[in-house]
This record gives C-alpha cells, sequence and structure tokens, in this order.
C-alpha cells in the first residue's frame, strides 16, 4: 500500500508500507501492550526500517491539527548523531511531534525547545543551581527527604508506590531547589500530572478540553513561580530563584516569562522522569529478583551501574523531536528540510548493535553509554547528576530497610507516546 503525504505543504512524502502497516510507536496505545509486544515492534523497525517516515496519530478532542507526518529514528548510532549536530536537527520547532506555536513550546519546554545562542544563555543561567556547592547542599536534602519518605510506610503492608514513593521525593527536590513553600507541593504535583498526562483517561478534563486543561495547569504554574519570585526579590536567600531574581547582571537575570518557563520545565521534567525511574526500577528489581540480590549484597559497590541500567531500560523521555533545517540522509533515507524526525531513545537503548542483551536487566552492565539522559551534544540533560543521587539514595533507604519490597501487580501506565510514564503501581513491603 502507498500513500503520499504532503510535507510541510510543499512536498510529497510517498510512505510504502509493502502492503503491511509498519508499527507506529507515537501512538499513544502502542505503549498499553505487554513489553514482548513493544519490545517486538521496536526490533523490526531497527533491523529493517530504522528510520521510518510514520503517519501521526489523530487525536479526537484535540484542536490542534494532525500534522504531514514524521520520521521514526529507532537505532542508537543515528540518534547520537543527530543529537550531535544540532545545527542540522533543531530543537526550535518543538520537542513533541505535535505543530504547536513557538510561544507555546517555549512556555512548556524553555530551553529544551531552543537552539543556540538563546539555548546557551538560559542553560548558563540557570546552571546556578547545578553548581557543585547547589548540587551538594541539594543531595543533603535528597538523603533527609528520603528518610522522611520511607519513616512514612512505617505500619503499612501495601502501598501505591509511585503515590507513596516514587513521585514523593523528586517532586520535594524540585520545589526546595526553587523555593516553592511545602503547602503548594500538591497542588505542584497535580498541575505537572495534567501537563504530562492530559491525553490519559485519568487526566483529560470531563469536558474533553485537553488544550484548556493544559493551558490552565501550566498558567497555574506559572502564577505560582511568580508569586515566589516577588517574595524573594531583593531578599538573600539560598535557594534558586533568589539566585536568578537578585543577580547582580542584567545578563545572568531571567525575565519573568523565561522564569516561569524554566520552572515548569523543571517540575516537569526533574519530577516526571526521576519519578518514573524509580518506579520502573521497582518493577525490574520484582522482576528479576538475582539482580535484586546481586545489588543488596554489595548495594554501595553496584548502584553506580544498578542506576545506570534502571534509566536505559526505563528511558523516562520515550522521545525528542528534532525539525531538519535543511537537506540531509540518516539511515538510508532522504530527509527534507522542515521535515520531522522523533529520536525515540527507549528504543535506541535496547538496540542490539549498541547494547550486549539489551533486553536483560543487568546491574552490573558496563559500560552503558544508554541515552536515558539524551544524547551527546548541548540538550543533554542538566540535572541528570541530581537525578542518579536521587534514584540512588531512595533504593538505599527502601532496600535496606524494607528488603522484600515488590510490586504486586503490573504498572498502570501513562496513555501517552512522549514519557513512559506509570501512574500507580502496587506494592508490598513484605
Amino acid at each position: 500500500m502507498c500513500r503520499s503525504l504532503r510535507v510541510n505543504g510543499r512536498r510529497g512524502r510517498t510512505l510504502d508500507r509493502m502492503s503491511v502497516e509498519l508499527p507506529n510507536p507515537i501512538m499513544r496505545h502502542f505503549w498499553l501492550r505487554s513489553e514482548n509486544e513493544i519490545d517486538s515492534d521496536l526490533a523490526l523497525l531497527r533491523r529493517e526500517h530504522p528510520v521510518s517516515f510514520q503517519p501521526e496519530e489523530v487525536i479526537e478532542a484535540s484542536p490542534l491539527p494532525t500534522g504531514p507526518g514524521y520520521w521514526a529514528v529507532t537505532r542508537y548510532h543515528d540518534i547520537v548523531h543527530m543529537s550531535a549536530h544540532p545545527e542540522i536537527f533543531s530543537s526550535a520547532s518543538g520537542i513533541t511531534v505535535l505543530d504547536t506555536p513557538p510561544e507555546f513550546n517555549e512556555f512548556f519546554s524553555s530551553m529544551i525547545a531552543m537552539d543556540d545562542p538563546r539555548h546557551a544563555r538560559l542553560r548558563r543561567i540557570v546552571s546556578a543551581g547545578f553548581t557543585p556547592r547547589m548540587l551538594g547542599r541539594l543531595e543533603d536534602n535528597v538523603q533527609s527527604i528520603a528518610t522522611e519518605i520511607v519513616d512514612g510506610l512505617e505500619g503499612r503492608a501495601e502501598i501505591d508506590f509511585v503515590i507513596d514513593v516514587a513521585a514523593a521525593l523528586p517532586l520535594r527536590i524540585v520545589c526546595e531547589l526553587m523555593g516553592i513553600p511545602s503547602s503548594e507541593f500538591g497542588f505542584v504535583f497535580d498541575q505537572t500530572n495534567i501537563i504530562l498526562g492530559v491525553s490519559d483517561p485519568e487526566y483529560v478534563p470531563a469536558d474533553g478540553d485537553m488544550l484548556g486543561a493544559l493551558l490552565t495547569a501550566g498558567g497555574n504554574l506559572a502564577e505560582l513561580m511568580k508569586s515566589v519570585a516577588q517574595a524573594k526579590a531583593g531578599g538573600d536567600g539560598t535557594d534558586l530563584t533568589s539566585v536568578l531574581v537578585n543577580a547582580d547582571l542584567d545578563d545572568d537575570r531571567l525575565e519573568a516569562a523565561d522564569l516561569a518557563s524554566f520552572f515548569i520545565l523543571l517540575t516537569v521534567a526533574g519530577n516526571e522522569t526521576t519519578r518514573n525511574a524509580i518506579s520502573w526500577g521497582l518493577k525490574y528489581l520484582t522482576d528479576h529478583p538475582d539482580q535484586r540480590a546481586v545489588w543488596a549484597q554489595d548495594f554501595e559497590e553496584v548502584a553506580p551501574t544498578a542506576v545506570e541500567e534502571i534509566v536505559r531500560l526505563a528511558s523516562p523521555v520515550t522521545y525528542m523531536r528534532r525539525t531538519a533545517t535543511s537537506d540531509t540522509e540518516l539511515g538510508g533515507q532522504t530527509i527534507r528540510e522542515g521535515d520531522k524526525l522523533a529520536m525515540f531513545y527507549l528504543a535506541a537503548n535496547r538496540d542490539e548493535d549498541a547494547f550486549e542483551n539489551p533486553h536483560r536487566f543487568d546491574v552490573l552492565r558496563s559500560p552503558n553509554h544508554h541515552l536515558g539522559f539524551g544524547g551527546p551534544g548541548p540538550h543533554y540533560c542538566l540535572g541528570a547528576h541530581l537525578a542518579r543521587r536521587e534514584i540512588t539514595v531512595m533504593f538505599r533507604e527502601l532496600l535496606s530497610r524494607y528488603p522484600d519490597i515488590h510490586a504486586t501487580g503490573p504498572p498502570d501506565q501513562l496513555m501517552a507516546s512522549f514519557i513512559h510514564g506509570v501512574k500507580h503501581l502496587n506494592a508490598a513491603l513484605a
């Protein structure tokens, strides 16, 4: 079967399906199937159609028009190449395949939806929150908060691991980093769930107005950040908001809109990414008791490789979009200027050419140059070090105090193609 699609209203694109529909990982329901089905389809794409042109999903009730299609990129080395060449594969048109206005992209995605030099300037400014001194203080907070969270499990037989453990730690860390009052933590959690889960039935508003719900949630977080920034202006606080609003040099001070969008990025990326890595981590340890035993036998020695392996398999951000700035070639395909491409990190992190026995959960895997924090280049995750610290500390607390903690059922997954998310995961402490 052949179809001709218009790309950006300019060029035709012939899509030869050879009478068989290719797996399309942009479809939300693709990710709600069994792991074996997902892995089988991703392996087929890597092997036979590593860079395949795919139609976009039609989402009912969405006010956004369905786009002309995108290139699904599934091989490790192709994604590494794209990541290292931002001059060809731009971030400025958005990080999902949805065709949303630039203002929308920057409001919800901040600097990760920008190219240099704007991206470089913002990243340099907000790097003030990730200096060795700031990270040292945050790491102390990670330990105390993780201890407090696990203390709160005492006396309980069963828990919702996502709500009670995995989501609680990164949410508090991000909020404390930005100086958000503890009374607002629950509010921030609810808004971030809407932003990343708005296409999921659990989070879709009753009236079906997904765009309205998304804009409202983003606006709510922006207003919260505005009020916090105003309260800290002229003060001597040490949180990141205080540092940014009281910077001495004009070039090192964020505008109110930039600060709000950066806060949204932190609450979404910093919270959701770590939360899902921790959630999937418990599932992997439950499914692979032999690997759990290896880690438990020498936690500190094994922790660095175990955490990298959790992030590799979990791949909390399933994909990131780039847009071609000129005609180029990738994976044997001719890519035209303006074409959309989706770098499927989860597929690449299971690439047989990059990882030995890629579907095996191996807490001693080394080397492990996964793409769970993005590929090499300017958009590599700024908070990767902090995320590793959070995952390590949380599992240290859990495995030392509840050595038999385990998932008691399958994860309730988020219906989304962008985030490899877990909404709920029932677990027993013994």
